[in-house]
């Protein structure tokens, strides 16, 4: 069936049983309705939603077409072997080789070697679950998630830093009044079109805008001032903002004295980032350097936005400590249309990382080692304290080790697609296949599902229920918009039947209102405390922002207004240096890669490259070169090229441009097979979140001659 798109003003009556709900794709979930028109589904905007106010991009206009694809899995799969095809069987028998499989595997080799893997676009519900399940249904530490691989290095600094990890701690709408706004490595024109309004309005009012990034993206053209590091220098960058702040006089000496601590360590460590080295390091001229912490220091009001550029480093945590080093000392963060945050990817990037699907984590973003969270965990769940496991190791360790005698030999996945998502992805594809039993939860054949030996097809966003955590940190509300169609289950549903199967079905339901009354309960008390949020007051008030820790809180839309959520109330400093990137070019890998996204795909492209209409738009896997390094090769717009680094190859399409630094490639990361971008990158792992190092590697190019 082909889908309806209407007009932004279409009347709701054209459309019938229209359902509030939000967008199946990044963490801005902009609010959307959908129904039905002539048998088929259709999104119309939700104008009155705060967030969006009725905007989305081509993503959120086509994400209906899904739910009703020729390629929807309906019923489950099953290998009888190794090698195997996978056939059509019932829901009990892939059920009871999945129970009897992982079963196997955990008294044959101990309780851990059985594991799961997560994802950021799961449900608060759902998430809740997947780690309750590890926990208490498996009784296993191997668990963790695809959300260690986008937004770890900013929870971690944000915790180590300001004493909690909200991505925004302020409405996207406060973007409008701010001064001056400095995004790193974020692109949200081609990545979240819909939150341009803010920037837009921001601009409109005499607002500045200065972006960090290797490229001229679209963002970058359309700011004031566009930076242009060598990948993986950002944090020289910041220091060299912040001592040129400290230079000219722009910092805010009472805010500093009053409302942090540590100061003096990043003053003596800044002293060392002068700008003519920083320009030597980075690559950003001194007078662009100095322009940029004028502009930031001599605003009433600004804005510091970091994003995966910034990030998705092996040094991710320290980068993003530099840039809140730089907005604390100008005294921005908890002021009114100021501060720092984080640009969140995943549509439930922020409620994914809170309650549980984290190695070292417990609902209510509490950690699995510390005796008192346990107690409290393990209270609610009624268990023994000392039956949850020990924390787990982090989501590329997981993957690393599969199959081998210290790894996991049984997996479940939950919406993620680690075969393409993953760095190294081609030696994860290797480690997936060295598994004793892959199972894997998908309403399409994923590339990981094609290799598992059960595939359970699962529900969608409108057919299903529960709550997301968009990149404010506001809960919303995902209403039941249609019934799944016949023979699928939610993974609510799954999880439940698996634990009935363990014999720990005492413990689980697949109700999500019933889990959220639960999850509730969980993180009362809790860092990330929703204890007063009902789905009733969800509706009612278009949201409502975490922390609220009882029905009559009115949520929290600003923080640190008062004190940060520390041991004295005031936030840290913390003395960062610049260090190389675990690979950086040389003679035989000459030129830096760097990876990221295009407007009409998302994440591994499992969803996205099954739309039409986004396939006319974004159509295959390429690599942006500048003409001048294409010309020492020979290499022409549109020519295919093999990109190589040392951990694999890839054939990507050749376009020229000149937004391009001269020595930096660039790759979307949306393709599986040939074209996968990530069987190049890096997992070297940030010592603190553990963030592969997915925007910087060394690599090389060369023309293909034959037509691949």
């Amino acid at each position: 069936m082909s889908l309806l798109t209407l007009p932004i003003d279409a009347a709701p009556s054209e459309v019938g049983n229209l359902v509030a709900t939000h967008c199946p794709y990044c963490a801005l979930q902009c609010g959307m309705k959908v129904g039905m028109a002539d048998g088929t589904p259709v999104v119309v905007p939700n104008a009155d939603f705060p967030t969006n106010q009725g905007g989305l991009c081509r993503k959120g206009w086509t994400s209906a077409e899904l739910l009703v694809h020729p390629e929807r899995l309906t019923t489950p799969l099953m290998r009888d072997g190794k090698g195997a095809p996978l056939r059509p069987v019932s829901w009990e028998a892939a059920l009871d080789r999945a129970a009897a499989e992982l079963r196997r595997a955990q008294e044959r080799y101990g309780l851990d070697a059985a594991g799961v893997f997560g994802g950021g676009g799961l449900t608060n519900e759902k998430a809740y679950l997947l780690g309750k399940f590890a926990r208490v249904g498996l009784r296993t530490s191997q668990i963790d998630y695809n959300g260690r691989f986008c937004m770890s290095s900013a929870a971690a600094a944000g915790v180590k830093a300001l004493g909690i990890d909200r991505g925004l701690p302020f409405p996207l709408a406060d973007i409008a009044h701010t001064d001056a706004v400095l995004l790193v490595g974020a692109n949200p024109v081609e990545c979240m079109p819909p939150v341009m309004q803010y920037f837009d309005e921001q601009a409109r009012r005499g607002g500045r805008q200065i972006v960090v990034d290797p490229r001229a993206t679209p963002t970058a053209l359309d700011a004031t001032l566009h930076l242009q590091p060598a990948p993986g220098s950002d944090l020289a960058l910041a220091n060299g903002l912040l001592h040129v702040a400290l230079r000219d006089g722009l910092i805010d000496a009472e805010y500093i004295a009053e409302r942090t601590t540590g100061f003096e360590d990043v003053r003596r460590a800044v002293a060392q980032y002068w700008p003519e080295r920083v320009e030597r390091i980075t690559g950003v001229p001194v007078a662009k350097l100095v322009e940029a912490a004028h502009i930031l220091g001599e605003a009433p009001t600004a804005m510091i936005l970091t994003a995966r550029g910034a990030e998705q480093q092996s040094k991710g945590t320290d980068t993003v400590l530099a840039f809140i080093n730089l907005a604390l000392a100008l005294g921005k963060v908890g002021r009114p249309y100021s501060g720092y945050g984080c640009l969140t990817g995943q549509g439930n990037g922020q409620g994914g990382r809170e309650h549980g699907q984290k190695a070292d984590q417990l609902p209510g973003y509490r950690k699995i080692d510390n005796p008192e969270h346990r107690a409290r965990i393990a209270k609610v769940w009624g268990v023994d304290p000392d039956e949850l496991p020990r924390p787990g190791i982090s989501a590329y360790e997981l993957l690393d080790r599969m199959g081998r005698p210290e790894g996991v030999r049984a997996l479940l996945v939950f919406g993620s697609n680690p075969a393409v998502s993953a760095p190294r992805a081609g030696h994860v594809q290797e480690r997936l296949q060295a598994l004793d039993f892959l199972c894997v939860s998908d309403f399409f054949l994923s590339e990981t599902a094609a290799l598992a030996d059960v595939v359970f097809p699962s529900a969608q966003w409108a057919e299903e229920e529960g709550t997301m955590t968009n990149l404010e940190g506001r809960v919303l509300l995902r209403k039941r918009a249609v019934e799944p169609p016949s023979g699928v289950k939610t993974d609510a549903q799954i999880l439940t039947a698996l634990a009935e199967r363990l014999g720990r079905g005492r413990f689980f339901t697949e109700h999500p209102a019933e889990i959220w009354e639960e999850f509730r309960r969980a993180t009362a008390g809790g860092a990330a405390d929703y204890s007063g949020i009902t789905w009733e007051r969800i509706a009612k008030e278009d949201g409502v922002f975490w922390p609220c820790p009882s029905e009559a809180h009115p949520g929290t839309p600003r923080m640190f207004e008062d004190q940060f959520p520390t041991s004295d109330g005031r936030a840290r400093f913390h003395a960062v240096h610049h260090r190389p990137a675990g690979e950086e070019p040389d003679a035989e890998y000459p030129f830096f890669l760097t990876t990221g996204r295009v407007m009409a795909q998302y994440q591994s492209g499992a969803q996205t490259r099954r739309v039409a209409e986004l396939n006319e738009v974004a159509p295959e896997p390429f690599v942006e070169m500048h003409p001048a390094l294409a010309s020492q090769f020979g290499v022409v717009d549109g020519a295919w090229v093999r990109v190589a680094t040392r951990r694999g190859e890839a054939l990507l399409r050749a376009r020229l441009t000149r937004t391009m630094r001269q020595d930096t490639l660039f790759a979307p990361f949306h393709w599986g097979g040939s074209g996968c971008a990530n069987l190049l990158t890096n997992p070297a792992l940030d010592p603190t979140s553990r963030m592969p190092e997915f925007k910087v590697c060394a690599a090389r190019v060369e023309p293909v001659r034959e037509q691949p």
